[in-house]
């Protein structure tokens, strides 16, 4: 049986590891019979000893989401590989140490708008160095933790999670006329190297150990990965603006 992304030229961002949701995504992709290019900041060399580890060789590609260089140049170098594009995963994000960790009041402006340039504008941004090389059918899919909430340690990656989501709903709707759809995954808490940065992120973590319906696994990202493949195949054809929880069903609970 061929996969369900079977012939699909897929761009994923974000493989720093191998416990990492994006690393999974791209061996997932792999696995339903896609092919796959990565991109990787500030170390492709890291990504690329990662990317020996998926069940296929994969290009990286450097990339920063905030150098308008690298984003002019990206589709030339992916067209060169793959000669179009079906999907974006969009797994980036980022916060200086004073955003997060309990320091929410006292964060200074730059720190919070680095956070915002990286985190939620870096999805509009990736989505139009991508545009030319994508046509009807094609999906984007980017990682957020759901900002409906104030949680624990969080801080301003929270309002810059609420900024991601925003983004996508408007980049649903206006690249919804070229059939280009748009949806996001809420995943729960990963043990992945983003998390590692996050201050007290065993505070928030543990939310997931008492309000959990479903058993969580900070040390499995492949229920994530699972969800990011289906919304890159035609499974979804007319879903977009959407975001996917894969948390447990913690997003559900009142108390």
């Amino acid at each position: 049986m061929s996969g369900i992304l079977d012939g699909k030229r897929i761009l994923i961002t974000g493989v720093l590891m191998e416990s990492s949701i994006a690393f999974h995504a791209a061996k997932l992709a792999q696995e339903q019979g896609a092919e796959v290019i990565l991109t990787a900041f500030p170390r492709p060399t890291l990504t690329e000893r990662i990317a020996k580890k998926l069940p296929k060789p994969a290009k990286v590609i450097e990339l920063d989401v905030t150098n308008q260089e690298h984003l002019d140049r990206l589709a030339g170098l992916v067209k060169d590989e793959l000669g179009s594009l079906d999907g974006i995963v969009h797994s980036i994000g980022f916060a200086p140490q004073d955003a997060l960790g309990g320091n929410f009041l006292n964060t200074p402006f730059e720190s919070v708008a680095t956070a915002m340039h990286v985190s939620a504008f870096s999805l509009k941004s990736l989505t139009m160095a991508c545009r030319p090389l994508m046509s009807s059918g094609a999906a984007v899919v980017g990682m957020t933790f759901d900002a409906q909430f104030a949680w624990p340690q969080y801080d301003w990656m929270g309002p810059a999670k609420a900024a991601l989501e925003a983004t996508s709903r408007y980049l649903a709707r206006d690249l919804g006329k070229e059939g280009i759809r748009c949806n996001l995954v809420s995943a729960g808490p990963i043990g992945s190297m983003a998390a590692k940065s996050i201050p007290g992120f065993s505070d928030l973590a543990d939310v997931w150990n008492t309000r959990s319906p479903l058993e969580w696994d900070m040390s499995d990202p492949e229920p994530a990965g699972r969800a990011i493949v289906a919304l890159l195949s035609d499974w979804f054809p007319k879903t977009t603006g959407e975001i996917v929880h894969v948390d447990g069903g913690v997003h559900m609970m009142g108390a």
